[in-house]
Parts: structure tokens; C-alpha cells; sequence
């Protein structure tokens, strides 16, 4: 093998291009299809075997010709499943070449799985042409999803991202459908009755994974971009199966003038000579980059102006600029190894929401990315079971546990941070030199922080180091005396209980501090040792990381946290959403009391933000999850909740008013939502009401923004019958959001038996593999069903395996999200137990993150149930 530390292939072949047939589909039935696949190599020395990649294709016939010399057949072909590879014996030696030729004849499948080259179902929203493959009542799309090590599903191949190759692509499929892949059409001939052969250019040197191909009854729509590249604009279109291009509108506004402002700020045009979107009817992911041609699942490409929530047009904003990103932060310069995913997506992610803020200040993106992207990085890193940012991977096939929240979240959070700390102008520079420097190549993380050392003047790998490869961050712990502060940094744990040993981490923290007086001039000082003090504060106020760039969470001494919540006027909106959610943490862990927490959110009834009261939401929302079983502190707390969201939902109402702006929107739903779980008589009277008139075809009675809140109240409160409406609205609905909608509603269901029919119904053919999680993670996050859907997963496991296990990315996102919401010592030995004669393949890293949770949860609620009671009796929010 080529290195000590990584499972790799040998390194005596290297591709330099990849001529790709596929041909004699079979479009019902077997979905089997034929191949051939060319692929020039470079050999370095003399060698009778060669070894590839390959999963689930049966090799027929393999010959390899080197220039000079008689090609010769292979006289043996042997495969090993674990490792996806499969080795040809030729009868000589294949002589070292610069441009040998391998020569493969293979067949495969098109599976259902949602990796490789695969098939999707779909309802047709108008007349399908005449040769569209059906399965059942459902119509078929094929597409590809080869990242991470999936392209060998569909093509024998070298599939390790810095064996990059140039790809000749051809396809023949039905006259009447339409076939894609990474670069335009070259070709099309006429095959035999009714087929034709498709061709397309040759792409640029890339990644096995970024080669993409689909064909199906597709239509497009297509703007172009303002400026031009090579002389002339590039064609932007976005795809989908027929009836559905018009919904495509909003997407393709955003896709065009975010490849303009990409090359812009990148200083590198984009390369390609087209740009192609598509909508996927079945995709595990949300997106995935192919270049030039970039898939999505419809949820995340699709808007209807007049039907869909208008939070899924932030999405579809959001989505379409991180893949972009990935055109050239991926696809241009692309990780040397799957350890360094996190260049990858870090990287996408941060630059995704920087986009958008440029296109949609409105949005208030960075108080969103506060909320959502640190909170939820910081949330798993809070666990022993987290990983490094750049976590070593000998084996590839291990890599799909790595996309998750660490790569994605927490490598975009400590961009932000450096960004912030050398200033954006700067940090661009530096990425840009860094992608002119290895364009077309592939680069490491040493690459990209020699380029912003040299951009910035700073020694930028110095204070990252530990950021990236160390695990987990620090909580900064502040202690008060008269006229100064001291700090202290320690790894922050959920359950606690730091070790010596797994503290002995120095972080380079950028402490933002907000105050006036003498101290004010050390606003971007940063803490490089375990404790330091800061002379001369204002004891009047102060804050340290300002608007929340700084990736730790802060521990203030009560009286202090307190007073901020009294000084809300002074703070940012980013500052307000970050002391919420740090107390919370705090709490969890015992750094802090949920009492403080309370007092502090108490202040902030008057908020007006729509991201502040998401997170006040949100940290409530868990608080009553750890707390549901006693029933006093869960009654309390549902009337804290109503109290603290009672007079923003009455002063909001219900319609919205004709110029309102996007977050006053989201903020209406949000407040809805969490008024009518907490009991809020009129709330629920009204929802129930509209409910009534929407079923009963008056669709206008409930907003697009407003069918989640009102769905959910009403499945919550009106048993069997709403239930089944909504169940009945997930199967007619047209709307692109629609399904995920009801599935999420219907979570919200109070009895086992409707928990079971759920279930029954989630893992049914009327439930798409996608979405199977949605349904789950609302029964988890609810107390009256977590305990049946468990129970379920156990009795059910032989099923719940066989739908989801074709994709482990698919099945570890169910587990993990299905189980963590516990609160037990009890609940998380039974799930250790369980699993522990299962295969557990592909969500074991999964499972220690769901056990180290459930334990912190557990933990939380023995020691602060009495204190939390007497709290919530002291303040007059339970019954005498």
C-alpha cells in the first residue's frame, strides 16, 4: 500500500482518463445494465496484477495494451467484498508505460439505494412521454450519488480522491427521454429502435466522485450568468421531471448570480462551460456538487411562491450557494484524503452563508448560522464521543460517519472565527491564492493556512492547530473581583466530567471583548494561556465574545448573567442568542443551574428577533424533553413556556400584514408553534379552527408558513381524526414541501396506538427511504411517544434494518436521531445492550454518541430536578 496510514491502492497505476459506455438498460425489471469502461494508466513499474475498485458489478471481460506490446487478456479476476476491490491477473508482466490502456467489459444495477447509479419514484405532475420507466404506480428518474466512495458502484475505477482522471462519458437510453453529465452534449446518434447514444465532452481533470450522469422526462429552466467567461456568459439551467420546472424560478435566480460573485470574490472564474442543477425525486443527502452538475433532493432546489414555506426559499438559497462553493472549494482544489473532508465542507458551509448574506441581508444570516450551525457543532463536540475537524480515516469506507455535524458546522464555525479575526477581505485573499496555487489539483490543510499566513502576515497554523485536530473546545470560565476579571479555559464536556487527562488542549481564544472604559482597547486580544486576567473592566458591563465569532461557550458568575439579561439593549442579536444558549450548556453540564437560565430568558419577554426566541425555543424545548416525566417540573415548565411566549404570539396574530418581511413571517410560526404546545387556549381554538376549514377545502385557511404549527397543535390535540387528515394530506398533497411537513406533524401524536400506526406507516412503501428520519425525530422530541418508538425500533429492528441499510448514512441519521432524546441511566444501558450482538456497521460511531447524550441528559436531570422545582414553585408556575 502506498501509506502507512491509509488503506489505499497501490500507487504503481495512476488514471489520467476514464472513457465511460453504458448501454443495453434494462428499464423494468432486473434495472441491470452493460458497461465498458477504458481507462489510460500510468504504470510506474512492471506488474502482472492490477487492482481497482469495484462494488456490486460483475466483471466480464478484461484486457490491458500498452503501446509496442501484444495485449493481453486477464487469466484471472478475484474480488474482496469487504475491502470493494477486485484485482486482475494478467499471464506477463504489464510493462512500466506512461499510457497503458485498460480495457473493461462489466455489467450492474440500477439499485433503489440512493448510492451509485440508482432509481428514483416519483408521481408525475403532468402526462409523462410515452417511454418513461415505471415500477408499480410510481414513475423512475436515474441519477448518480458517488461521493464518497460510491462511483465504484456504478464503473470499475480508482476511487481515491487524488487519483483524478479527465472522463469521456456516453449513455444510450430511450429517443424521448433527456441524459445529463458534467459537460455539455458532444453527440447524439441514432441506435437501434427507439434508442440513441448520447455523448458528452470531455471533463476537466477531477475526483471520481464528482463525475455525475442522469437521464429521465426532464424539462429545464435556464437563465445566464451577467458576466462572461471566455467571452461570453455560461448557461445556468436547473432540471426537473416534467411539470415542475416552473418551481425551479427561485433557484435558478440564486444560482446565476452566485457563480458571478464566486468568481468574483475567488479571483478565478468558474471553469466549466455550463452550469446544470437537477431535482432528484430520491437523494440521501440534501445536495451533492458534481461539477457542472449538482444534484438535489427537491426539497432543497424547489420553491413554489405560492405554496411553499417560505422558510424552504431560505434553504433553497442556502443550498444552492454551498454547492456552488464546492465548485471550486472541492472540485477545483479537492482534499488530498478524506481526512481533511472538512476543506471540503467547512469551507462550503462558511462561504454558503456568506453568499447569502450578500444576496439577502434581509435574512439576518449570521444570527441564523449563531443558532443553528454553532449550536448544533457545539453540541456534538460536546461529547467524548466527538472527533478532531480533521479526523484521521485509514479506511474510506468509514469516511460517511464523518459527514456530520464536526466537518460540516463546526469546520465552518472556526472559519468564521478566523475570517473575523484576520478580516474577511483578507481571509478571501488567502483562499484565493490557495485555490491558484493548486487548481486542478488536490491540497491539505498545511496548504490553505500557508496561503492565509502569507496573505495575513500571521502564523495562522500555530493558533489553528488545535482547532482542527484536537477534540472537542473550551468553555471560558469567568470569575469576578473588584475591577478586573479572570479567566480560565478548560474543555467543555455535556456530562461534566473533564479528566485531567483529557483537558491538557491550549486554545487560541479570540476573546471579543465588549465593554467601555480602559478595557475597551482589548477588544481583539486573545487568550493563548490556561488563565489570564484583564485589568480596568467596566463592572457596569461587559460581554466577552462579541456577536458570538468565537467558537466556546462562556461561563459568567450568576449575578453577572443576570445583569446581561437586563442589558439585553447593549447586546447584539448574535450576543443574546449565544448567553441563551451557553446557559443552557451550562446547565446541562453543571457549570451553570437551569435556574439561571430561566431568570435570564424571563428578561427577554420583550424580544422582537425571530433567531433569539428560536434559540430561547429550542433550549426550552430541550429543558421540557429532560424534565417531561415529573410531572410537576414538566407542568411548570409548560407554564413558564406560556407565559414567556403568550404576549409576542398575541401581538404577532395570525395574518400576516401585506409588506412583512421574512423573519416576522418565520418568527409568527415559530411562536404559533410553541403557544400551542404550551397550551395557549386561543391559540389552539384558532388552530384547530383553520384546521377544520383547510380539510374541508378552503385551502387559503392556513398560510403555506402556518401548515407545520397548525398540523402540529392539531394531531397534538385532536387525536385519531386529525391524525388521520394529516395522514391523508401527506399522501394528496402536490406541494414540494408538503410530505415533509405532514411527516414532521405527525410526530406530534399522544397515544402508543397512533405512535405504532405511524411507525407501520413510516417504514411502508408510501414513505420515500429519504424521509423515513423526519417522522422519527418529531416522535423523539416528543415525550408522550419516545418511549413506543423505541420499542418499536426493538420489536421491528429485522425491518428497520432492511429499509435503511441499503445507505449507512441513511440508517446511522435514523439511529442517532430516533434514540438521543432520552434522559435515563436506564434507557441508555437498554440501547447498549441491544445493539450489542447487532451489526452495527456504518452507525457505531452513531451509537456512542447517542449513549454519551442520553447519559449527559440523564445526569442533568438527577441533579437539577429539586433545585428546578423549588425554582419553578418559588416564582409561582406550579399548581399549590
Amino acid at each position: 500500500m502506498a501509506s502507512i496510514d491509509r488503506d489505499v491502492l497501490s500507487d504503481n497505476f495512476k488514471p489520467s482518463n476514464y472513457e465511460i459506455s453504458l448501454h443495453d438498460l434494462e428499464l423494468h425489471d432486473t434495472f441491470s445494465y452493460n458497461g465498458t469502461v477504458k481507462i489510460e494508466v500510468q504504470v510506474k513499474c512492471p506488474a502482472k496484477e492490477v487492482v481497482v475498485n469495484a462494488h456490486e458489478l460483475k466483471i466480464h471481460d478484461v484486457h490491458i495494451s500498452v503501446e509496442g506490446f501484444e495485449s493481453q487478456k486477464a487469466s484471472g479476476i478475484s474480488h474482496d467484498d469487504k475491502s470493494q476491490r477486485t484485482t486482475f491477473t494478467f499471464p506477463r508482466e504489464v510493462p512500466a508505460s506512461e499510457a497503458a490502456r485498460l480495457h473493461i467489459d462489466y455489467s450492474g444495477v440500477m439499485n433503489n439505494t440512493m448510492a451509485g447509479f440508482y432509481r428514483s419514484k416519483y408521481k408525475s405532475a403532468v402526462e409523462p412521454s410515452k417511454s418513461v420507466p415505471t415500477e408499480g404506480d410510481n414513475y423512475l428518474m436515474f441519477s448518480t450519488q458517488f461521493e464518497s466512495c460510491d462511483a465504484r458502484r456504478a464503473f470499475p475505477c480508482f476511487d481515491e480522491p487524488n487519483l483524478k482522471a479527465t472522463f469521456d462519458f456516453s449513455i444510450e437510453i430511450p429517443e424521448d427521454l433527456v441524459a445529463l453529465s458534467n459537460m455539455p452534449e458532444k453527440a447524439v446518434i441514432k441506435s437501434s429502435k427507439g434508442l440513441k447514444v448520447v455523448s458528452f465532452e470531455r471533463t476537466p481533470v477531477m475526483s471520481t466522485y464528482l463525475l455525475a450522469w442522469a437521464f429521465g422526462d426532464l424539462e429545464y429552466v435556464e437563465d445566464f450568468t451577467r458576466r462572461e467567461y471566455n467571452g461570453k456568459p455560461i448557461p445556468v439551467r436547473i432540471y426537473t421531471t416534467k411539470g415542475l420546472k416552473e418551481q425551479a424560478r427561485f433557484g435558478l435566480e440564486n444560482a446565476y448570480q452566485v457563480v458571478d460573485y464566486f468568481s468574483e470574490i475567488f479571483g478565478i472564474d468558474y471553469p466549466l462551460p455550463k452550469m446544470d442543477m437537477l431535482a432528484v425525486h430520491e437523494f440521501s443527502h440534501g445536495a451533492m456538487e458534481n461539477w457542472g452538475l449538482i444534484c438535489y433532493r427537491t426539497t432543497a432546489i424547489l420553491f413554489d411562491e405560492q405554496h411553499s414555506a417560505a422558510k424552504y426559499k431560505n434553504r433553497v438559497a442556502y443550498v444552492v450557494a454551498h454547492e456552488l462553493a464546492h465548485q471550486w472549494f472541492g472540485n477545483l482544489v479537492t482534499m488530498d484524503w478524506w481526512s481533511e473532508l472538512w476543506l471540503n465542507e467547512g469551507f462550503a458551509t462558511w462561504v454558503g452563508w456568506l453568499a447569502i448574506d450578500h444576496l439577502y441581508p434581509e435574512f439576518e444570516v449570521w444570527s441564523q448560522f449563531v443558532t443553528e450551525a454553532v449550536q448544533t457543532a457545539q453540541q456534538l463536540d460536546s461529547l467524548r464521543a466527538s472527533h478532531p475537524i480533521e479526523v484521521p480515516v485509514k479506511d474510506a469506507l468509514e469516511i460517511d460517519q464523518i459527514f456530520d455535524a464536526i466537518s460540516y458546522l463546526k469546520g465552518s464555525s472556526v472559519i468564521r472565527m478566523l475570517s473575523n479575526h484576520l478580516g474577511v477581505e483578507v481571509f478571501l485573499r488567502g483562499v484565493s491564492d490557495y485555490l491558484k496555487a493548486h487548481a486542478y489539483r488536490n491540497a491539505t490543510t498545511e496548504d490553505l493556512w500557508t496561503a492565509l499566513s502569507k496573505a495575513s502576515g500571521k502564523d495562522v497554523d500555530t493558533f489553528m492547530d488545535p482547532w482542527i485536530r484536537k477534540i472537542g473546545f473550551p468553555v471560558l470560565t469567568v470569575a469576578e473581583e473588584p475591577g478586573q476579571i479572570g479567566l480560565r479555559q478548560s474543555r467543555f464536556l455535556l456530562t461534566g466530567d473533564v479528566k485531567a487527562e483529557e483537558d491538557d488542549t491550549l486554545w487560541w481564544i479570540p476573546l471579543g471583548l465588549k465593554t467601555t472604559g480602559k478595557a475597551a482597547g482589548r477588544t481583539t486580544e486573545a487568550l493563548t494561556s490556561k488563565e489570564s486576567t484583564i485589568r480596568d473592566i467596566d463592572e457596569s458591563f461587559y460581554k466577552l465574545n462579541a456577536d458570538q465569532t468565537g467558537f466556546y461557550r462562556t461561563s459568567y458568575p450568576p449575578a453577572r448573567l443576570a445583569k446581561l439579561g437586563v442589558q439585553s439593549n447593549k447586546l447584539s442579536t448574535e450576543d443574546r442568542i449565544g448567553l441563551v444558549a451557553d446557559a443552557a450548556a451550562l446547565a446541562i453540564s453543571g457549570d451553570g443551574t437551569t435556574a439561571g437560565l430561566l431568570t435570564f430568558m424571563s428578561e427577554l419577554v420583550q424580544e422582537k428577533n425571530h433567531a433569539v426566541w428560536s434559540q430561547m425555543i429550542a433550549s426550552l424545548g430541550n429543558i421540557r424533553s429532560v424534565f417531561a416525566e415529573n410531572e410537576a417540573v414538566a407542568n411548570g415548565l409548560e407554564q413558564f413556556t406560556l407565559k414567556l411566549v403568550s404576549q409576542a404570539t398575541e401581538n404577532l396574530g395570525w395574518e400576516a400584514k401585506a409588506d412583512e418581511d421574512y423573519l416576522t413571517g418565520q418568527l409568527r410560526a415559530l411562536l404559533i408553534s410553541a403557544a400551542g404546545g404550551a397550551g395557549h387556549s386561543a391559540t389552539i381554538k384558532e388552530a384547530k379552527d383553520r384546521f377544520q376549514r383547510y380539510i374541508s377545502g378552503e385551502q387559503e385557511a392556513i398560510h403555506p408558513n402556518l401548515r407545520l404549527p397548525v398540523f402540529r397543535i392539531n394531531v397534538a390535540e385532536g387525536g385519531k381524526e386529525a391524525y388521520k387528515a394529516v395522514k391523508d394530506e401527506y399522501s394528496s398533497t402536490t406541494s414540494i414541501d408538503g410530505k415533509e411537513i405532514c411527516l414532521q406533524a405527525l410526530g406530534c401524536v399522544q397515544t402508543t396506538e397512533l405512535v405504532n400506526d405511524f411507525l407501520d406507516f413510516q417504514f411502508s412503501d408510501a414513505v420515500k427511504v429519504q424521509d423515513v428520519h423526519s417522522g422519527s425525530i418529531a416522535l423523539a422530541a416528543n415525550p408522550k411517544a419516545r418511549d413506543a418508538l423505541w420499542q418499536y425500533v426493538q420489536e421491528h429492528w429485522d425491518i428497520v434494518y432492511k429499509k435503511l441499510s441499503g445507505n449507512f448514512v441513511v440508517l446511522d441519521r435514523y439511529v442517532k436521531n430516533s434514540l438521543q432524546k432520552f434522559a435515563s441511566h436506564k434507557k441508555e444501558k437498554e440501547i447498549s445492550e441491544f445493539f450489542q450482538d447487532k451489526n452495527t456497521k456504518g452507525f457505531d460511531r452513531g451509537l456512542v454518541q447517542v449513549s454519551d447524550t442520553v447519559r449527559g441528559n440523564a445526569n442533568y436531570k438527577e441533579r437539577d430536578e429539586k433545585l428546578m422545582l423549588e425554582w419553578l414553585e418559588a416564582h409561582g408556575y406550579t399548581k399549590p
